[in-house]
């Protein structure tokens, strides 16, 4: 079943019933602000840091789901609806939800009465701007009232929702004409306000929520737009909101726009506070002996934004930066699913590069900043179409939360850069990443002198080395904490956090991820080994490029040794073991009597090819298909555990069919995807990639329920009661490697230190097809003639025309060279044409 459509014009997800199997969502922002919001207006904002700068309140897994946000209330006549349908609920004559890349527009319409409400956050701005036009379809005239709505945070996400005895002490506003200012804590330690302007003269304002609803009222009926009027109350205490109501007259066919600014300021320590005479009337306050705000910036930002034509300039510029973003690489395949999963795939990993796994419907925003091994996968689907410079930015971030000795913090909180002590580090896979997401984006850049910078350990500025210091600390961290079977120490746990084998907690008030009752010097993980063998070829290109030599060839020998110690002791006979827990036992293997094959190692053993010459990656992707595959994806272990096992930890936990415990997880499918293709089975990595794409997914999507334009994290395996139903979708892995898996993969164009490796292996029913691949300021054109997927991969340089004439041939030799399936373009060349025969 659908709930709406893809509009691949105008690059639109369109939602015409609101209510959709579980909110679907949009993030706004790009830099520094950034708003979720769903389907029906849902969700909140937040400035760099969803826990530490939270402006707009939300309550997660509330009663109704979805409850805050940022409402309109129109009242025509007798009714009182809102355009995106909740909270009041009222029947609407037309509801449409338009999720655009970086922006919604709800329009809907009832009783003769369209509203379109645009949503968006402009292009290095920190405000959500927020258009509202309302049109008069009917044939007589209409008196119309509009009333916003908005809770303020008391900024601090998580002692917004505990330190009550305090919170509903301090809250304080201004109201100056038509802007509400939010000034909480600003007096003491704060630097920073809020606003919530209109561009109209208003009727009446609330900034008290028990005035606003009634002390025992939900948002579906508000005392004041039930009596028709605002309260016109100057919060003190408790919770301060934001409302303002206009009103007006349509006549037939007339239409007015509103134009709402919530924004966010910073002030200078000396000019936080402007003198009394200079305020602008009318002024209300909470408290006179509060001071009042200096409001200069604010005033210039929502001059910025206070006309329609503005508005309109913004998003267009808005629409141009994604269409810019997106150009880095296009598809067309004839097959419109798929070109439409190369185009909602990227912008998804824009979202993940922002926000990692911090804030979503699923995650909120208050218990992790950024991940370590998150953020440098998230790399993997931004370095090719953000500027560089925000790519190195946080990938110095990353590394300036590493130790001496090459581990690191396991998360960091992204306003302060700091590492997060309550997770801590000994996540023994977490070094690697580090070297994988660097790797990528000297590969897609050419910068090398990236390598050369300084960075800080633990961010203190008098403790630096090179990002090549930090990689080289990264990578021998490995054979540095190896355990009794060669094979590297898992410490609490590597990418699954939920495979906890030196936890043994018995204490359900213990963490998983950071009780420790075993020194860890007997667990192992084979998925971190194959992760080194994975990442040599990188490391190793990385030392040469710095001249260290002694070291390249240092690597390739621990990297030989590495491969030996996973044949020995991490084979299992027709598949690779997971690991060995404390006591030295297997986990992963025949022997098991449940958790028999885990994913993990059977998709970075294929990806790295570890005992190719034996035969190892075709039988475990033949054990994948065989134990762990499903119509709705690969399960991440089977068969799952029935029973708690202390030795294994969280990952016993769940119940049978869900998350680590056999669930489908979207994140790892691509590593065997990926492993098809490097072991020759192309066709068998497109069954494993339409399973899991959301584009395919669209029909069922009653069963499915998250978004069928964006990845999830988990899928309900196929021993759970929900087998096909997604959770946690948006801030996943899933977009970052699938992305991966699309464009280096299935398409074959894979960046490399010295050029462009173009190997497409598209699926068979895909017979011709077209790429454009923006690479280190080249444009290459790439057209397939696609014979024979597994086959021999031919290149040619061509024109535009792809010609294959003597004469062109030879004329397209200045544009670049070709050697085997690497394409280098010739210096200045601004386009390269590429004519690849596939069989």
């Amino acid at each position: 079943m659908k709930f709406g459509y893809f509009d691949d014009k105008n690059r639109e997800y369109v939602i015409t019933n609101p209510l959709t199997p579980y909110p679907w969502i949009n993030y706004l922002g790009n830099e520094k602000f950034f708003s979720l919001i769903s389907n029906t207006a849902g969700g909140y904002m937040f400035y760099t840091d969803a826990r530490l700068r939270r402006l707009t309140r939300y309550r997660y897994n509330d009663i109704p789901l979805d409850t805050n946000g940022r409402y309109f209330y129109i009242t025509d006549g007798d009714t009182t609806w809102n355009p995106g349908f909740k909270p009041m609920k009222t029947k609407l004559d037309k509801y449409e939800c338009h999720h655009g890349f970086g922006y919604t527009r709800i329009c809907s319409a009832k009783n003769s009465l369209a509203a379109d409400v645009l949503f968006m956050v402009p292009n290095g701005e920190n405000c959500e701007v927020q258009m509202v036009t309302l049109t008069n379809e009917g044939k007589k005239d209409k008196n119309i009232s509009l009333v916003s709505f908005i809770e303020w945070c008391l900024y601090n996400g998580q002692t917004d929702g505990e330190n009550f005895q305090r919170n509903l002490s301090t809250g304080e506003v201004e109201i100056e004409g038509s802007v509400i200012y939010h000034k909480t804590e600003y007096r003491e330690r704060r630097n920073h306000f809020t606003f919530y302007s209109v561009n109209s003269p208003i009727k009446g304002f609330d900034t008290d929520r028990e005035t606003f609803l009634g002390l025992y009222n939900g948002l579906d009926t508000p005392d004041t737009i039930v009596a028709g009027k605002s309260g016109n109350s100057v919060a003190d205490g408790w919770s301060p909101i934001a409302s303002h109501r206009l009103e007006c007259t349509l006549k037939p066919g007339e239409s007015k726009t509103y134009v709402f600014v919530l924004g966010y300021i910073e002030n200078e320590e000396d000019k936080k506070f402007i003198p009394e005479s200079q305020v602008k009337q009318p002024f209300k306050a909470t408290n006179k002996y509060s001071g009042i705000v200096n409001k200069e910036k604010a005033y210039a930002l929502q001059a910025k934004f206070d006309s329609k034509e503005k508005v309109e300039a913004a998003y267009k510029a808005l629409r141009e930066f994604w269409d810019e973003t997106l150009s880095h690489f296009a598809i067309s395949t004839g097959d419109e699913k798929l070109d439409r999963m190369a185009v909602w795939n990227q912008y998804q990993c824009v979202v993940t590069y922002n926000f990692a796994r911090s804030a979503s419907y699923f995650e909120s925003g208050i218990g992790r900043g950024l991940g370590f091994r998150d953020t440098s996968q998230d790399m993997l689907g931004a370095a090719h179409q953000l500027p560089a410079k925000r790519i190195r930015e946080r990938l110095y971030d990353v590394a300036a939360t590493q130790f001496e000795d090459g581990s690191a913090y396991h998360q960091f909180q992204p306003l302060t850069k700091r590492g997060n002590a309550d997770i801590g580090s000994n996540f023994n896979d977490d070094p690697l990443w580090l070297v994988l997401g660097v790797g990528n984006y000297i590969r897609e850049t050419g910068d090398k002198d990236f390598l050369k910078v300084d960075v800080p350990f633990d961010n203190s500025e008098t403790n630096k080395a090179t990002m090549f210091e930090h990689l080289r600390r990264s990578y021998n961290y490995i054979p540095n904490h190896m355990g009794p079977h060669g094979l590297p120490l898992i410490g609490r746990a590597d990418w699954n956090d939920c495979l906890n084998l030196n936890c043994f907690s018995k204490d359900p008030n213990d963490s998983f991820q950071t009780c420790t009752n075993k020194e860890g010097k007997n667990a192992e993980s084979v998925m971190i080994a194959q992760m080194f063998v994975y990442v040599t070829p990188d490391y190793a290109a990385m030392c040469r490029v710095m001249g260290d030599e002694a070291e390249a060839k240092k690597a390739e020998e621990l990297c030989k040794k590495m491969e030996e110690a996973i044949c020995t002791a991490g084979w299992d006979g027709e598949w690779y073991v997971r690991a060995y827990d404390d006591f030295g036992q297997k986990v992963g293997s025949h022997e098991c009597g449940d958790g028999k094959i885990f994913i993990e190692t059977q998709g970075f053993g294929t990806m790295a090819q570890c005992g190719a010459d034996k035969g190892y990656p075709a039988k475990a992707l033949d054990s994948v298909k065989k134990y762990l595959d499903s119509k709705y994806g690969i399960c991440i272990v089977d068969p799952p555990y029935s029973s708690y096992h202390v030795e294994l930890g969280e990952v016993s936990s769940y119940p049978p069919g869900y998350k680590e415990n056999g669930g489908i997880f979207c994140h790892n499918n691509p590593w065997v995807i990926i492993g098809e293709i490097k072991t020759g089975r192309p066709e068998d990595a497109w069954e494993h990639y339409q399973k899991i794409a959301p584009a395919y997914l669209e029909d069922i999507s009653e069963i499915h329920r998250t978004e069928p334009y964006v990845y999830a994290q988990m899928i309900a395996g196929k021993t759970a009661g929900r087998f096909g139903e997604a959770k946690n979708s948006w801030l996943t892995g899933t977009a970052a490697w699938n992305f991966v898996a699309l464009s280096q993969f299935i398409c074959g164009l894979m960046p490399e230190y010295d050029g462009l490796r173009i190997e497409p292996r598209l699926p068979k029913h895909v017979k011709k097809a077209d790429f454009t691949r923006k690479f280190r300021g080249t444009t290459f054109h790439i057209h397939v003639e696609n014979k024979k997927n597994d086959g021999k991969v031919e290149l040619v340089l061509t024109n535009k025309d792809f010609a294959t004439d003597e004469a062109t041939l030879k004329a397209s030799l200045s544009t670049g060279s070709v050697g085997g399936t690497l394409v280098k373009a010739a210096d200045g060349a601004k386009d390269v044409y590429v004519l690849a025969t596939v069989g």
